[in-house]
C-alpha cells in the first residue's frame, strides 16, 4: 500500500483479517448462550437498527425498481439466512472452527466452475485442477480432525447448504448485481436475512437466552466488529483499488479461524491439517487466477 494512505487504511487488511477470523470462534462461544437462529436474530436487528440510523442521516437512493429491490433482497437472504444461519448449526453440531472456514474457502472455486453455464464466463483447466487441490486439502483436515473429535453427519450436511448459500449469492451478484450505496444494500439485505431466518427461529426448540456479560461480549463483536466494521474495511479496500489483496486476505482466513479456536476453544488442528489447509489454499489461489 501506499505510504502516503491514512495510517488506518494501511492497517485495514491486518485489522480485518483478525475480525473476520476471530468471527468464527467468537460465534461458536455464544452458542454455549442461545441458539444459533436466537443469535442471528439478536445481531441481524442489531445491524439493521443501525443501517437504518445511518440510512436516515446519509439518504443514500433506494433501488429504482422492483427487480432491484428483489435482488437486494435475494442476495441478502441467500448470504445472512442460509451462509450464516447453516454456519452457525454447523458449528452447533460440532464443525471443528478450521475445518468449517476451510469448506467455506472453496467458494471461489465453485463459482468459477459454475459461472459459464451462469454468466457467460469460462471454465478451464486451472479450474479444475484448483477444485481437486481444494477437495483434497479439504479432505486431509477433515481426516486429520476425525482422528482427535469424531465428525458430525449432520454439521457437514449444514456446512454444504451453506457453502451453497453463499454461491449461489456470489453467482446471483455476478449475473444481477447494482451497484447500490453500501448503507443501501446492508440495510436491504440484513433485512431479508432477519425475515428469512423467522421461520426457523420459530421452529426451534430453546428460545432462552443465558444472558451474561460474555454473551453481551459476543454480541457486541459480531454486530459491531463483523457486520459494521469488518465490511466496512472490506468496502474501502475495494473502493482504493487494493480487489487482488483484498482476495488474497480470505486465503488466510482458515488458518488464522483455526490458531484463534485453538486458543479460545481448545479445538486442536493435527500436522496434517495444516498442510490440508496449505494444499487448499493453493486450489483456491489457482483457481481463481486470471491469465494475465
Amino acid at each position: 500500500m501506499s505510504s502516503d494512505r491514512p495510517v488506518w487504511l494501511r492497517l485495514a487488511p491486518f485489522i480485518f483479517l483478525l475480525l473476520w477470523s476471530g468471527g468464527y470462534g467468537v460465534a461458536k462461544v455464544g452458542l454455549v448462550y442461545a441458539a444459533p437462529m436466537t443469535i442471528l436474530a439478536l445481531r441481524f436487528g442489531l445491524v439493521v437498527v443501525a443501517m437504518a440510523v445511518l440510512w436516515a442521516v446519509l439518504r443514500p437512493p433506494l433501488p429504482q425498481s422492483r427487480a432491484e429491490w428483489g435482488h437486494l433482497a435475494i442476495v441478502g437472504l441467500l448470504i445472512q439466512s442460509v451462509y450464516f444461519g447453516m454456519s452457525y448449526c454447523a458449528l452447533e453440531a460440532g464443525v471443528a472452527v478450521g475445518t468449517l472456514a476451510l469448506l467455506m474457502t472453496l467458494q471461489p472455486i465453485l463459482v468459477a466452475l459454475i459461472a459459464p453455464r451462469w454468466t457467460g464466463e469460462r471454465a478451464g483447466l486451472k479450474q479444475w485442477s484448483g477444485l481437486i487441490l481444494g477437495l483434497v486439502g479439504a479432505g486431509m483436515v477433515i481426516g486429520a480432525r476425525s482422528a482427535v473429535e469424531p465428525p458430525s453427519l449432520m454439521g457437514f450436511v449444514f456446512a454444504m447448504i451453506g457453502l451453497g448459500g453463499i454461491v449461489t449469492a456470489s453467482l446471483w451478484e455476478k449475473r444481477y448485481g447494482l451497484r447500490h450505496h453500501p448503507v443501501t444494500s446492508n440495510l436491504v439485505g440484513y433485512a431479508a436475512g432477519l425475515l428469512g431466518i423467522l421461520p426457523l427461529l420459530a421452529l426451534q426448540e430453546d428460545l432462552s437466552i443465558n444472558w451474561s456479560w460474555p454473551f453481551v461480549g459476543v454480541l457486541f463483536y459480531l454486530v459491531v466488529g463483523n457486520s459494521l466494521l469488518a465490511v466496512g474495511l472490506l468496502l474501502a479496500m475495494i473502493r482504493v483499488g487494493d480487489v487482488a489483496k483484498v482476495s488474497a486476505l480470505f486465503f488466510l482466513v482458515p488458518p488464522l479461524a483455526a490458531v484463534i479456536a485453538w486458543v479460545m476453544l481448545g479445538e486442536v488442528m493435527p500436522p496434517l491439517a495444516w498442510g490440508g489447509m496449505a494444499l487448499a489454499g493453493v486450489g483456491v489461489v489457482l483457481a481463481t487466477r486470471k491469465a494475465a
